[in-house]
């Protein structure tokens, strides 16, 4: 009989953690596993997933919404434990601090092996006095755990740490094998969602300093509205510099193996991340980049400086337009490392990251 997988997290809205649920999700369902996406609520822009892949709401039901918010948590663990009485999957793989801590605990004193993964960096967001009880009295029961980067890993207690794998996100196969352009424009590109901590404003006040040097280069921002302020900041700041010539914010968009395939460069610009499925992706594209080297260590778990990027120091906007520039003023520079990144796709590619999931899964269900 098919192994049953469940995979549990907070909805399937357009995110990094999300992504790669549905994209192992996909895979396993296609190699003949029963996988089950259990998640809180449903959100309105939301990744796709095979149809043979069961989606269940294991959420507060609508008269829970004005008990108590100790009341609504106990709830939201004990249907997450229901439904694992209910489907007796053969493994339990919660995405996220707050879906791992309900797994952890709904899954105690069951024979279900949990595997929890890390998706953030983990100083900052795993260090509240909630994350303080909860790690030393729910992680002895983590049956195993992937990391995205070795920061991230060595956040926690050598248990943890010891009895974990690091396995990148898979890059879509969109992003895959798309031909080099035969000449580049004249435009440098980011993508990614509008919100605070890719610190995007650096990114503007650094374009215009460049556009001073190469004025006949523009700037185009694509993501979409995290809506926490940060597009408000960023069109004010387009205006401030009388940019809107040159810097524009393109939205959300489902085709950019296409629109960054030819750009001069990619801009990566955060404080922080868990592993950058966009900085992956333009990698795979072949673009030359250039990247802070933000913590956990993600940029630099996927690139190295000078060979297929230039890694700068983060919030450093001097060293972003110095790095801007450079590859600007050196193509040769520039298509050497894009060529280089393009290898990321050897080792991230959906069929390999799939099988590294698949071989530890399989380790943990038989242990």
């Amino acid at each position: 009989m098919a192994r049953k997988i469940v995979f549990h997290l907070n909805c399937l809205e357009q995110g990094g953690a999300e992504r790669v649920v549905t994209n192992l999700a996909n895979q396993f369902v296609k190699e003949g596993y029963q996988v089950i996406i259990a998640t809180e609520w449903y959100g309105e822009n939301e990744f796709q997933i095979d149809e043979r892949v069961r989606r269940v709401h294991v959420g507060l039901k609508a008269d829970d919404e004005k008990k108590h918010r100790l009341v609504r948590f106990l709830l939201r663990v004990k249907y997450l434990r229901d439904f694992l009485k209910n489907e007796k999957p053969d493994i339990l793989i919660p995405f996220a601090r707050k879906a791992l801590y309900r797994g952890l605990m709904a899954a105690y004193f069951m024979k279900i092996p949990v595997l929890i993964s890390i998706r953030t960096d983990p100083a900052g967001h795993y260090e509240e006095r909630s994350d303080k009880i909860q790690i030393p009295l729910l992680f002895p029961r983590v049956d195993g755990c992937v990391f995205q980067t070795e920061g991230a890993r060595d956040f926690f207690a050598p248990r943890l740490q010891s009895n974990s794998r690091i396995i990148l996100n898979p890059i879509h196969e969109k992003y895959i094998g798309v031909p080099m352009p035969e000449t580049r424009t004249k435009t440098v590109v980011q993508s990614g969602r509008l919100v605070d901590f890719k610190n995007q404003p650096m990114l503007i006040r650094a374009f215009v300093k460049v556009h001073e040097k190469h004025p006949d280069y523009d700037l185009k921002i694509y993501g979409g509205d995290s809506f926490d302020g940060t597009r408000e900041i960023l069109e004010g700041l387009i205006e401030e510099f009388q940019a809107q010539e040159y810097i524009r914010l393109m939205g959300a968009s489902d085709t950019l193996e296409k629109d960054l395939a030819d750009a001069a460069l990619f801009a990566f610009t955060s404080d922080w991340e868990g592993l950058p499925n966009a900085l992956m992706e333009a990698m795979a594209l072949g673009l030359p980049i250039v990247a802070t080297d933000c913590p956990c260590g993600g940029p630099r778990t996927i690139m190295t400086n000078e060979v297929d990027g230039l890694l700068i120091p983060i919030k450093d906007e001097q060293a972003l337009v110095d790095g801007i520039n450079r590859l600007i003023e050196t193509p040769e520079l520039a298509e050497r490392l894009g060529a280089e990144a393009r290898k990321i796709a050897d080792k991230a590619n959906g069929d390999a990251v799939y099988k590294q999931w698949r071989d530890y899964i399989e380790e943990l269900i038989n242990n």
